[in-house]
């Protein structure tokens, strides 16, 4: 799928910034300047307004990382499960870009985290581990 097909799927939407900038960041890894470009000229928005919207949200990146990364809950009840202490050890290699997020609806079953559409519970230090260590 090319940055062509995103516009065209969206096409006659009504409010399709977002889920095109989404599916851009599925597709690409980021949201290129290039693509800001399209997508202004397609939405009839000037790229001001599109890089805007790219650069208020944390989800969207205007550059690609080949890093795998992991995205760490450290709402309150992952707080109160132990997550620093289960993060204590994590790699500082920079392998992996660990990116911190506040609550992954997984409340009742922290310490958790999530790496790509995949959520993961219960971690303690040696299940973080290997999790790094999958990635």
């Amino acid at each position: 799928m090319d940055l062509a097909d995103i516009l065209d799927r969206h096409k006659g939407r009504e409010g399709p910034l977002l889920p095109i900038l989404h599916d851009v960041q599925a597709t690409f890894g980021y949201v290129s300047e290039d693509a800001i470009r399209a997508i202004a000229l397609a939405l009839n928005l000037t790229r001001a307004e599109v890089h805007g919207v790219v650069s208020f949200y944390h989800d969207f990146k205007t550059k690609a990382d080949p890093r795998p990364v992991l995205k760490l809950c450290r709402a309150e009840a992952c707080q109160a499960r132990g997550v620093d202490a289960v993060a204590a050890d994590l790699p500082q290699d920079g392998r992996v870009k660990v990116e911190t997020v506040y609550c992954l609806g997984l409340c009742s079953v922290g310490p958790a985290a999530m790496t790509g559409d995949t959520v993961h519970a219960r971690l303690d230090r040696e299940k973080l581990k290997a999790l790094v260590a999958a990635l």
